[in-house]
């Protein structure tokens, strides 16, 4: 079984718990995908599965290469592939769908997106630098502050925090709680905010290392 799906961000809104409190939860897309590649140890080196989002329309341009590829899964081409690695000895093949209930209630989840893209940013844009004293007098509000020695090594180091573009990195949010599984739309709800701009591509995983939820014991009898 593929624990993994593609999907595409909606948008975020708010749910009404049991008890009435207020839950901030994003909308996602997920799937049904289609299994193109299936990768084996004994022929790749490792276990993984190629998956595709079907989505409609499809792409309009396509090489060559690519519409024999989807051709021998039996599958139409799509716009968003990823490999997903696989446990070994999961019977899994070319051409098997893999749909949204796979996820149940309750269940975390990891979610790895591409981040806003801000363009070129400032050291405490960027960095989430605190900045100096705000006073007329301080004299050093909004600058980087020491990058570098002026004796030894006399450089600026590699690595060094600076200004520069912000943005458009792969982020992978941890543990988020499945609130709802709506198969009949291919839609998954989780609590919580998902990286990226609404409409972008997501990976939905199943926890590599969910967090254990705290049981309070019992008090002794006196």
């Amino acid at each position: 079984m593929v624990n993994a799906i593609l999907g595409k961000k909606v948008g975020m809104t708010q749910i009404f718990a049991d008890d009435g409190a207020v839950v901030p939860v994003t909308v996602l897309k997920a799937g049904p995908c289609v299994v193109i590649q299936r990768k084996t140890r004994e022929k790749d080196g490792y276990e993984a599965a190629q998956l595709s989002l079907i989505e409609l329309p499809g792409p309009k341009r396509n090489t060559q290469g690519m519409e024999g590829h989807f051709k021998k899964a039996g599958a139409n081409p799509a716009r968003f592939l990823r490999e997903v690695r696989l446990a070994a000895g999961t019977e899994v093949k070319m051409g098997d769908k893999v749909l949204v209930d796979q996820f149940a209630v309750d269940d975390t989840v990891d979610v790895i997106g591409t981040s806003k893209g801000r363009g070129f940013a400032g050291f405490h844009k960027r960095h989430h630098f605190g900045g100096g004293g705000a006073a007329h007098g301080s004299m050093f509000h909004r600058a980087p502050g020491s990058i570098g020695a002026s004796a030894f090594p006399s450089r600026v180091l590699r690595g060094m925090r600076s200004a520069g573009h912000m943005g458009v990195d792969r982020v992978t949010v941890r543990n988020l709680k499945v609130i709802q599984v709506l198969a009949d739309e291919n839609a998954l709800i989780v609590r919580g905010a998902v990286p990226g701009p609404d409409g972008g591509y997501v990976i939905v995983r199943k926890a590599k290392a969910a967090r254990k939820r705290a049981v309070a014991k019992p008090k002794a009898e006196k």
